[in-house]
């Protein structure tokens, strides 16, 4: 086969009712474009029998690569196993559960060619349910796009389509693989935004619950950080502690006041707690600062390792195994 020049990925959990229909469309699709292109199904420790429909595919279609993971590591993982795995100057993402149309690939490739760098799918007429699933991610949406400064309508959409040297250094972990234009958009990629279809599901129930969003809020504001502080983490535990240090001196020059100003014994306030509190907690920010300065370099001075454990893999060959930390 040629070099693929599109890398089609696919994550797969538990979804073997799906998985044919799947492959049908993708491969209907991507065979009338004029690119050579892969798809690579990363299997996050399904236990029903997507595993061997995926190889029995496989076995059929050279195109189709298999990434099996030896346990469940979630989306996130998957997404970054397949990122890994791809030897397209182009990716593509989509989800396994027939909710995105594969016809709607090519017009994401288009919009590429128009000098984007990322294009994010825009569920615009979502099949979800309307307060549960719709409702929140409307106001997660908003919260993100406003945290971040990427203005987008759904981080949540899988479908998305991505130059790969503008997402090159990215490692996704948690639930951090929907915060991937954000990552592009500041290390100066072009992201834009397309309307695609939507389907209710077909078979099964989502993996997703509410709880997701908490998650979500929690990666985000990892992702903030690291995008502010992560090369200096020490002006942020350094600030808090500075901060405690103040609080603990204002306590303690107040408790000296009333006691010798009105005769108010220190016993009687909650200063001396406070006071000492607030210079534990300060000494606390300064050190665990400075242990987050000494990981910052471990991690610039180390051998970068994934979230995932690949058990083995299908239709690769020796070049073109990528980055796999575990080979």
């Amino acid at each position: 086969m040629d070099a693929p020049h599109i890398s089609v990925i696919v994550p797969i959990y538990n979804e073997d009712e799906s998985i044919e229909k799947l492959l049908e469309g993708l491969f209907a699709v991507l065979d009338q474009l004029p690119r050579p292109f892969e798809i690579i199904a990363v299997n996050d420790g399904s236990r029903d029998g997507s595993l061997a429909l995926l190889r029995r595919a496989a076995s059929l279609r050279p195109e189709l690569k298999l990434v099996n993971f030896r346990r469940n590591y979630g989306q996130t993982a998957a997404m970054m196993a397949g990122i890994d795995h791809a030897a397209g100057e182009i990716i593509v993402a989509i989800d396994a559960d027939l909710q995105n149309d594969p016809a709607d690939i090519p017009l994401l490739l288009a919009k590429l060619d128009e000098g984007f760098d990322v294009v994010s799918g825009w569920r615009k007429e979502r099949k979800d349910a309307a307060i549960r699933r719709n409702l929140v991610s409307r106001l997660a949406n908003r919260l993100i796009s406003w945290i971040s400064g990427v203005r987008l309508n759904d981080y949540g959409c899988t479908l998305k389509a991505y130059r790969k040297d503008a997402i090159k250094g990215v490692r996704l972990y948690g639930e951090m693989h929907r915060f991937i234009p954000i990552y592009a958009s500041w290390q100066g990629a072009r992201v834009t935004e397309l309307p695609v279809r939507h389907y209710p599901r077909q078979f099964g129930q989502s993996k997703y619950g509410l709880s997701r969003i908490v998650k979500v809020v929690l990666d985000l504001m990892v992702v903030k950080f690291l995008d502010r502080h992560f090369v200096k983490p020490i002006y942020v535990f350094g600030g808090f502690a500075l901060f405690s240090f103040a609080l603990s001196g204002l306590a303690g020059f107040y408790m000296i006041y009333l006691k010798y100003g009105k005769g108010l014994s220190m016993i009687l306030t909650p200063l001396p707690l406070l006071s000492a509190m607030g210079f534990l907690v300060g000494v606390m920010s300064l050190l665990m600062g400075l242990l987050a300065e000494m990981l910052v370099r471990i991690y610039f001075e180390s051998q970068n390792r994934g979230p995932y454990l690949v058990k083995d893999l299908t239709n690769f060959g020796p070049a073109d195994r990528g980055s796999d930390p575990e080979r």
